[in-house]
């Protein structure tokens, strides 16, 4: 195998490269530019995420320039030892058969290819430098709204417990309702109710993936995942088809840190992962926070480890979250259309869904019986993993309350209140 495997791509004119992509790119590209993402679109596919190698090559030449670079040489002819090292890397995967598949398979989802220069490229990407991404595959519109709204990162444990789950909705909750742009992994656990409380409230949310932007990851949050298509973005670095691994994950992080302006931990382990991504935001210069917990929870010995060894700020609320970014606490302009109450944005986001998910557990809840978040889903007909962040939602717009051990509805009201 050789760069001369890409030659299809290479040698290709202007018009039969935006064939190649096709919808992948917008129609306004010039010659330059849609070369431009065709090369980038085969970096990603040569190279790991993260690869300051070829981050460093396409920086001095551009990305096109780069791949033709690596025809004048072998892995045993570079001069530069981290250059030989780097084409011992790619050349393995210098294959027209690994680039068309990516493409086929970007185009039968429906992803766009967004790089460097693109008005929806996240601009704090680029504080990463020679480890930055090469390119985007992108799978929904929310990407672009990151120009003209605050990305916040919202991250913790995948075995969250009850409390971190609750506390991760009613800050996301209030952050969307808001106005803000909610980020995070799509894992199980606090990236996936961060996810869903800001879908609930109505607003954008952005997923960012380990593995290829074509297959949900986790399986268990298709649906979850689907959502945030239609309302956010899921996006991924890495090229269509590829796995998700521990390393990528690792190097995902770095991107979570990267496009967001705050990054919150809400509930983490004292090794967790989420201490991955709080040190890229430290690194990059962006505000950290973390939410504490009972100091006998193993759930939390991470946030207690950033609160006193990495200067991150208690986070109780989204107020504490807006002030983290310089914010006002209390935005004017959502005040004056709905009364300064966030849950009547909650109220207003949900008008007209009546059979959403929300109300089914509420009307599965009693106003005198204590139901355990079991005994709700199964009234429901929804599964418990998704019932609990609907509950913190539910608690935020003071309709339900946990008492020993479980949930019954607030004040005895009814699921009409959910109708507007």
């Amino acid at each position: 195998m050789s760069v001369t495997d890409l030659d299809p791509w290479l040698d290709s004119g202007a018009d039969d490269l935006r064939q190649r992509l096709g919808p992948l790119r917008g129609t306004d590209d010039d010659d330059e530019r849609v070369a431009d993402a065709a090369a980038r679109a085969i970096w990603s596919v040569l190279t790991e995420p993260g690869d300051g190698v070829a981050g460093s090559l396409i920086a001095a030449h551009g990305a096109t320039e780069a791949l033709r670079a690596l025809r004048r040489m072998t892995p045993t002819s570079a001069v530069d030892p981290q250059l030989s090292k780097g084409m011992a890397r790619w050349v393995p995967r210098m294959t027209e058969d690994a680039i068309e598949a990516a493409v086929r398979v970007a185009r039968r989802t429906g992803m766009r290819i967004v790089v460097p220069g693109d008005e929806d490229w996240p601009a704090g990407l680029d504080d990463l430098g020679a480890h930055a991404p090469h390119a985007l595959w992108v799978r929904g519109p929310g990407l672009r709204e990151l120009d003209g709204a605050a990305g916040v990162s919202v991250i913790g444990a995948r075995a969250a417990t009850a409390y971190g789950e609750r506390v991760a909705v009613d800050i996301c909750a209030e952050l969307a309702a808001r106005g803000l742009i909610v980020v995070s992994g799509a894992a199980y656990g606090i990236d996936g109710a961060a996810h869903r409380a800001a879908l609930h409230a109505g607003g954008t949310t952005i997923g960012v993936l380990a593995g290829g932007a074509d297959r949900a990851y986790p399986t268990g949050h298709s649906q979850l995942l689907t959502g945030v298509i239609e309302r956010g973005a899921v996006i991924a670095e890495v090229a269509p088809g590829t796995a998700p691994s521990k390393w990528r994950f690792l190097q995902r992080n770095r991107l979570i840190a990267a496009i967001s302006q705050a990054t919150i931990v809400v509930e983490a382990g004292f090794r967790s992962g989420s201490l991955n991504t709080a040190g890229h935001a430290a690194t990059l210069g962006r505000p950290l926070g973390a939410v504490p917990g009972p100091v006998s929870s193993a759930a939390s010995a991470g946030c207690h480890r950033l609160l006193r060894e990495y200067d991150a700020i208690c986070i109780r609320h989204a107020d504490d979250v807006l002030e983290l970014l310089g914010r006002p606490t209390r935005d004017p302009a959502h005040d004056a259309g709905t009364g300064g109450d966030a849950t009547t944005a909650l109220h207003a986001a949900r008008a007209g869904r009546a059979t959403d998910d929300a109300t089914r557990v509420l009307d599965a809840l009693s106003a005198r019986a204590t139901r355990s978040t079991q005994d709700l889903a199964r009234r429901a007909g929804l599964d418990a993993a998704d019932v609990e962040p609907l509950l913190g939602l539910l608690a935020l717009e003071g309709l339900a309350v946990s008492a020993d051990g479980g949930w019954r509805r607030a004040g005895g009201r009814s699921a009409e209140s959910m109708r507007g």
